[in-house]
Parts: C-alpha cells; sequence; structure tokens
C-alpha cells in the first residue's frame, strides 16, 4: 500500500487526504497552522464552492453545511457604463460560501478522525526532499509559498507578470440579501468589478465584498486604505465607491446598521496569475506532483481557484489508487486528466481580466435578453473547460450564440 505525503491543508490537500483515507491509505498533511490558529486568524478569502466541489464533498463525508440551507442559487449581473445591462443567470446546482476559518478546521478534525497523520510544522522548499524520502509521493498543495519555485512558470499559460487587480474582500453588516439569493458580480468599466457574496461565518450570514479594483482606477482606494487607522473611514470610503460603481449592491445597504463585521474580516492585497509546470522530479528520484494555487494561481474575479484545487484533488486521488507506481508516468496521466478543466479555468479568468473583448461584450448583451443564455454562462461556473470552449475565440462565441438563435453586432459599453 502506497505512502503518501501532502504539503499544505488547504481545499486541495485535505480533500485529497480525505479520498485517500477513505481507502485505508496512509497519508501525512504538512501544515504550518493548526485548527485553531486557523479558526481565529484573519479572513482567508472570499471562496464560493460550486457544484461539482459540493458534490465531492458529499463523497468524502464533509458536506457540513448543507447546499439547501447555506447556498445559493443564482448569480445576479450588472454591468456599468452607458448603456447599463442588469441579469440574472440560474444554476442548476446550487453554490455556497463557507468562511474558510469554519471550513478547513472542521476538516482538519476529520482528516485526522479517520486516521490522517496531520503534522504542524513551518517548511522551506529544501525540506521537500527529506520529507519525500519518507513517502512514495509527495504532493505539493501548498499554495503559493516556498514550494513554488520547485515548478516552474509555464510562459504560454501565464500572460500575466504583475497583478491585474488589486484586491479588497471584507465580510460586512448592514446588506440585505439580494432575491433571490445570489451572488451579485458587478462590473465598473475601467475601475473594477464587484462580488458580493452571501458568507455563512462563525456569526452567522455575513455579506463578502470583493472589489477587483483596475490598478490606477477609482476603486483603487479600497485596496490601500488601512482599517485601523481610522474604521469610519474606511466604511465611509467603501460606501461612497459602492454607491459610485456598484448600484445594485448600494441599493440594498442600511447605512446606519453597516460596517465591517470585525477587524480581522478584511484582507487586501494582490496576486499575479501565474500557471506552473504540473510536476517536478527531486534530486533524490522521487516525483513531487502540483495541486491546487502552487500549480495554477488564478484571480478569483470568477470563484476558480478552490474548485479548480478540488477537481484536481479527486483527478490525483483517483490515479493513485488506480495507477502502479508514482513515476513521470503518473504525473504525466494526472496532468493530462485534469488539464480542461484546470487549464480552462485559468484562462478563462485571465480572458475576464482584461479589457472586455468585443465577442464577450456581444455575449453579455445577449444573456441580458435571453435567459437560456444566461443560465448556461451560469452552470458553466461549475464546468470551466465547457466555458473556455465557449469563450476561448470570437468564433466560438458567434457559434454558441448562434446556436442559441442569436445573432448580434458588437455592442458597446
Amino acid at each position: 500500500m502506497p505512502d503518501i505525503g501532502i504539503i499544505g491543508a488547504g481545499i486541495g490537500g485535505l480533500q485529497l487526504g480525505l479520498q485517500l483515507r477513505g481507502h485505508d491509505i496512509p497519508v501525512t498533511i504538512y501544515t504550518d497552522k493548526t485548527a485553531n490558529q486557523i479558526a481565529g486568524g484573519r479572513l482567508l478569502n472570499s471562496v464560493a464552492h460550486h457544484g461539482p466541489t459540493l458534490e465531492r464533498e458529499r463523497a468524502l463525508g464533509v458536506h457540513f453545511w448543507p447546499v439547501e440551507k447555506y447556498g445559493y442559487s443564482c448569480h445576479h449581473h450588472y454591468i456599468g457604463g452607458e448603456q447599463p445591462l442588469s441579469f440574472r443567470g440560474d444554476f442548476t446546482d446550487w453554490s455556497s460560501a463557507i468562511d474558510y476559518r469554519l471550513y478547513l478546521p472542521k476538516l482538519m478534525e476529520a482528516f485526522q478522525e479517520r486516521g490522517g497523520d496531520l503534522q504542524i510544522r513551518m517548511l522551506q522548499a529544501d525540506d521537500i526532499e527529506p520529507i519525500a524520502a519518507r513517502h512514495d509521493l509527495v504532493v505539493v498543495a501548498a499554495g503559493r509559498g516556498a514550494f513554488a519555485s520547485i515548478f516552474p512558470r509555464r510562459a504560454d499559460l501565464s500572460p500575466y507578470d504583475t497583478p491585474q487587480r488589486i484586491l479588497c474582500v471584507g465580510l460586512y453588516r448592514g446588506i440585505a440579501e439580494s432575491a433571490p439569493k445570489g451572488v451579485t458580480i458587478s462590473t465598473s468599466p475601467g475601475h473594477g468589478d464587484l462580488l458580493e457574496i452571501p458568507m455563512y461565518t462563525a456569526d452567522g450570514f455575513r455579506t463578502a465584498l470583493l472589489f477587483e479594483n483596475i490598478p490606477g482606477g477609482d476603486l483603487e482606494i479600497l485596496s490601500k486604505i488601512n482599517y485601523d487607522d481610522d474604521p469610519a473611514a474606511f466604511e465611509r470610503t467603501v460606501l461612497e465607491k459602492l454607491a459610485a460603481h456598484h448600484p445594485q449592491t448600494f441599493e440594498r445597504v442600511d447605512p446606519t446598521r453597516f460596517g465591517l463585521n470585525r477587524s480581522t474580516d478584511l484582507l487586501q492585497g494582490a496576486l499575479v496569475p501565474t500557471v506552473r509546470e504540473d510536476y517536478a522530479k527531486l534530486p533524490g528520484g522521487k516525483f513531487a506532483l502540483a495541486i491546487g494555487d502552487v500549480h495554477t494561481v488564478v484571480d478569483p474575479l470568477v470563484g476558480q481557484g478552490a474548485n479548480s484545487a478540488s477537481h484536481s484533488a479527486w483527478i490525483t486521488g483517483e490515479a493513485v489508487l488506480e495507477d502502479l507506481g508514482f513515476d513521470e508516468m503518473f504525473c504525466r496521466r494526472v496532468a493530462a486528466r485534469r488539464a480542461d478543466v484546470v487549464y480552462g479555468a485559468a484562462q478563462w479568468t485571465n480572458l475576464m481580466l482584461a479589457p472586455p473583448a468585443p465577442h464577450l461584450l456581444r455575449l453579455f448583451a445577449a444573456m441580458s435578453e435571453n435567459q437560456a443564455i444566461a443560465d448556461e454562462f451560469t452552470h458553466n461556473f461549475d464546468h470551466p473547460d465547457r466555458q473556455w470552449q465557449i469563450l476561448a475565440t470570437p468564433e466560438r462565441t458567434d457559434a454558441f450564440l448562434a446556436r442559441h438563435g442569436v445573432r448580434l453586432a458588437p455592442a458597446a459599453f
């Protein structure tokens, strides 16, 4: 029976560990924080889990927050400009957003209850060789830290070398839910986007506001202003920017109740979208396989990062259960089986970060007039490989619209 070592206890590492423990495979997960440290720490992200990820959680026995109670059913779209567009797309299968300060500790607990070995220690890149020596396969799921250098950057799938958005995400009180309950995706051309997400937290449901701010735009200040210096000024600035750029969310704000939920419920920063090689041969002859953020860092604009990591973990677990060894053939097999979904998510996200291409504007205009198109686009948040098949070229997008009986001239916004 193989012995597997996993570096990193995010969604990818934990779901892979749980999958393998379900088949009694020895697994050690190495991570730098205890469950209590995560639970009591700063907001980690504003992650939403889509239908396939929730289905994997059911299969793993860790669907602790039933989507029927904690989930949401749709996306509300607002695209500003001279001729604003507003429309809704419905999911076939609901999504949900659970604060990772609840989610990760609960999965860590389940992993240990099922016989997994969770080791808390600070690791550096040169620790990977001794870890690999203790296991038949080492899987790196440790995000964007020291281990990224092990896996070379793929220039063909990494078109950006600087952040395309400067981020500000926080959990807020005083915002009424959309009806029906869903995520609002609001675009302010030239300035950035807002994802408004109903998130379940230790304090119950709160509204996550993820501002995706274009460098140099009017919203960039949200990523730089310091909450602790003047909380009232920070919250006043958020309200002013909501009113100016994201009116559909602002109209549901109660100014008398609005505020950041806690000082630790705020995260500001930026990342460079990057795709790295799937695996690396280590000096001792064994292989390290990359999953999650260490493999593909995607901007959170279309909510694909955690779902991509979950998919990659599941594919890896299936391969471990099926294969006869953990050589380069194994690594290539995993890479091939996950490529469409993982690279589809990265390429779709990168397209959406760029100034809107004419074929995207045609698609948005069609979605505002055709419910079936809006619903299919929304359903494909579950299937980024299918979404990328539609969006990869203007010809593909136009063929998709034609299939729905729509032919539109390029729209101007």
